[in-house]
């Protein structure tokens, strides 16, 4: 398996926003429809999603266009960090994309897509944040090391497809 991530873009996929994107790509020994699951159900994402050292309690989870998912983020210091998160795509098994923010009402952080591209019985999952600056985006990199974050949370992930349950 290989994860790739950058601040900056991708070279086999360039577009007008990598000055203010982050991209994570890692290819998974699963198949695309588990992976998707693993994304859009609550049972699967409790077990991976965040970083190392985060737990994830889910409130709601709608997955279509216009539905939400709502959960908390435990970090390992104790502090709680509210999600909420509008999906805008929904095309099972190959793309999700969702507005990221806090709460209802107030804007969103960023926008993200995740692509599930079926590679012979594997699953490579490209992971794209827009954030709406090249600022912000740097902010969250700088601040919240949303580089490693990405890598440890698709690592986990690896993980969970590994040995679900």
């Amino acid at each position: 398996m290989t994860t790739e991530s950058t601040a900056t873009g991708t070279a086999a996929a360039p577009s007008d926003t990598a000055d203010r994107e982050v991209v994570t790509t890692r290819v998974f020994d699963a198949p695309r429809e588990l992976v998707f699951d693993a994304f859009t159900d609550s049972a699967h994402v409790s077990g991976w999603w965040g970083p190392r050292g985060f737990t994830t309690t889910t409130h709601e989870m709608d997955v279509r266009p216009g539905g939400v998912w709502r959960h908390i983020m435990h970090g390992p210091d104790g502090t709680d960090y509210p999600n909420y998160i509008v999906y805008r795509e929904v095309v099972r098994p190959e793309r999700l994309s969702w507005a990221h923010g806090t709460a209802p009402g107030e804007p969103a952080s960023f926008d993200a897509t995740v692509t599930f591209e079926d590679e012979g019985g594997r699953t490579r999952v490209t992971l794209r944040s827009v954030f709406p600056t090249a600022a912000a985006r740097d902010y969250v990199v700088r601040e919240h090391g949303a580089i490693e974050g990405a890598r440890d949370t698709l690592e986990r992930l690896a993980e969970h497809l590994a040995s679900p349950g």
